[in-house]
């Protein structure tokens, strides 16, 4: 009798690691550069959106 593991394990090939590294990467840089940012332009540009997400401008 063949029995299979309950638990299976999820693998990332190669090919997947740098595009989902590189999209957390330039999350991160969007949210610390507009959600921090003291521009007045840059603040204006991305008002809206941010109180749309309930993120903190002020």
């Amino acid at each position: 009798m063949v029995t299979k593991s309950a638990a299976t394990a999820v693998s990332v090939s190669t090919s997947k690691i740098i595009p989902l590294s590189m999209t957390a990467l330039m999350g991160l840089f969007i949210v610390g550069f507009v959600g921090f940012s003291h521009l007045e332009v840059v603040h204006n540009a991305a008002h809206d959106t941010r109180h749309s997400l309930a993120f903190p401008c002020h």
